[in-house]
């Protein structure tokens, strides 16, 4: 299990649905269950990504525009996805972003390198950011990142299987030329009215 206590200022401010309490919910049931003291679970750290591998997903105009605006420089961040409603900008976007990035990576060295046959990141799961725009809550597309990361190890075939009630557009889009990589998402499909709007059976 990589936890990541420092990814609590993934934070897009107070009434947003996407907030840093569920993340620390999440840690409470498991110790609460004792999940994270049972043989053969280990709790690990993790590391941000570097803007080279977050680079292997996302553009680098990307990358520094999500830094400059979440230093608070001013500017037209909107062609970035980033603006009122779904993706507010907030302090330390980069750095809070890059952290569950870098968990999710974390994770898949573990299982790549054999060290674990299992990996699970509970800050994870922002399947909707595009290579150069934030989308949905998501600064940066994890899940993508850490699927280029292995594609670069050496990995020949990646199945990538989402069960978020959303579509992974994100990750869909990503990967959608890329044949080594077989995305499969179960998700809820209401167009109009449930995000995306995408990922109709046919």
């Amino acid at each position: 299990m990589i936890r990541c206590p420092e990814a609590r200022i993934y934070d897009h401010g107070p009434g947003h649905p996407l907030r840093p309490d569920r993340v620390l919910l999440t840690w409470d049931l498991i110790a609460a269950t004792g999940l994270d003291g049972r043989p053969g679970v280990e709790v690990l750290g993790c590391e941000p990504a570097s803007d080279e591998v977050l680079g292997l997903v996302h553009t680098q105009e990307f990358i520094e525009a999500t830094k400059r605006a979440g230093s608070g420089e001013e500017g037209n961040w909107t062609r970035f996805g980033y603006g009122p409603g779904d993706n507010p900008i907030f302090d330390r976007m980069h750095e809070a972003g890059a952290l569950v990035a870098g968990a999710s990576v974390d994770a898949a060295r573990a299982v790549w390198s054999g060290e674990r046959l299992h990996a699970f990141n509970a800050a994870g799961g922002l399947h909707h950011a595009m290579p150069a725009r934030a989308s949905g809550f998501c600064v940066y597309d994890d899940p993508a990142v850490a699927i280029a990361w292995l594609l670069r190890e050496g990995a020949e075939r990646i199945a990538y299987v989402d069960v978020d009630v959303h579509h992974g557009d994100g990750v869909q889009a990503i990967f959608w030329d890329e044949p080594r990589v077989l995305t499969i998402s179960v998700h809820e499909y209401e167009p109009g009215w449930f995000f995306p709007g995408t990922g109709a059976i046919t």
